[in-house]
């Protein structure tokens, strides 16, 4: 069987939710993050549908259904993940669910409570909608990256994994694109019998 020497292509919806970058108030850091990352993190060629959102749960609802209809095999939020009252982006992600996949935020919750206490605050949760993925990420750019990547050793082994290791995994088992990663950024871990050859 031959393979192409490029992989595969690959719909990434990023969605920066965030009432005062929104209207304007403050730049949006959240969405220049998130692509930086992941341009970093992959090797497919990555078409980005970037969203900049209000804190509303019905529209950030409609935005996710959007960007799920338009094919996105992953769909990446940042913001409104805490306990305050205009914090409602777990909210609006449960209610488009088929699946809950609870692992993803614990595995956030633990990467950032080695670096604040207050990490127990958040509430960012992964489901699934069809065959795409979407991820709850927290609003700093700097805990954007550490989630994704997990907590190195002095040495550079891999202390705590970041929560992409296992993402290229669950879009195969769902269907989607097979994502290859930049190994010294993120190193997906798939079971053997699903790693393809290197080309």
């Amino acid at each position: 069987m031959s393979h192409n020497l490029t992989p595969a292509p690959v719909r990434i919806g990023i969605v920066s939710i965030s009432d005062r970058a929104s209207s304007g108030v403050y730049e949006d850091k959240g969405l220049p993050a998130l692509q930086d990352w992941l341009t970093r993190a992959l090797k497919n060629p990555i078409t980005f549908e970037p969203r900049l959102i209000p804190d509303e749960q019905a529209r950030i609802s409609e935005t996710l259904i959007e960007l799920v209809d338009a094919g996105c095999a992953l769909v990446l939020t940042t913001g409104g993940t805490g306990p305050a009252k205009r914090d409602v982006t777990p909210e609006a992600t449960l209610a488009v669910a088929h699946k809950e996949m609870p692992g993803f935020g614990e595995q956030m919750r633990q990467i950032s409570l080695a670096f604040v206490p207050t990490a127990i605050l958040s509430r960012q949760v992964a489901v699934i909608r069809d065959k795409s993925l979407i991820i709850n990420l927290p609003g700093q750019p700097k805990a954007i990256a550490e989630t994704l990547e997990g907590l190195k050793n002095a040495d550079g082994s891999q202390k705590v994994n970041g929560i992409f290791t296992a993402v290229p995994y669950c879009i195969d088992l769902i269907e989607g694109p097979y994502l290859e990663t930049n190994d010294e950024v993120i190193k997906a871990w798939r079971p053997k019998n699903a790693v393809r050859p290197a080309r």
